[in-house]
């Protein structure tokens, strides 16, 4: 991947492929499949500036599996690759 580092506090998602079949062995076609709402971090910023000047880390690290709202975030490709860019906040929770 090319060299991308988010900045502040937006962090760079993979989205996690949806199941192909259902748990009853039923095939979901392309047109049916739901985006995943989960993503494997792949960078992030530096951190959240707060209003006294301060920087404050972010709780996500690359590597971490997360949670994110169905229609969060902005999608660009790096590389020809489907990424998201998304602000901490819009983070719903890591999966551990």
């Amino acid at each position: 991947m090319a060299n991308f580092r988010p900045l502040h506090d937006r962090i760079l998602i993979k989205r996690v492929e949806a199941e192909e079949m259902t748990k009853g062995g039923i095939i979901i076609p392309d047109s049916a499949k739901e985006k995943p709402v989960e993503g494997q971090v792949i960078a992030v910023g530096n951190g959240k500036i707060l209003d006294d000047g301060k920087v404050r880390a972010l709780e996500v690290k690359p590597g971490n599996r997360i949670l994110f709202g169905k229609y969060s975030g902005t999608e660009i490709k790096i590389d020809g690759e489907e990424h998201i860019i998304l602000r901490e906040d819009e983070v719903l929770g890591i999966l551990d």
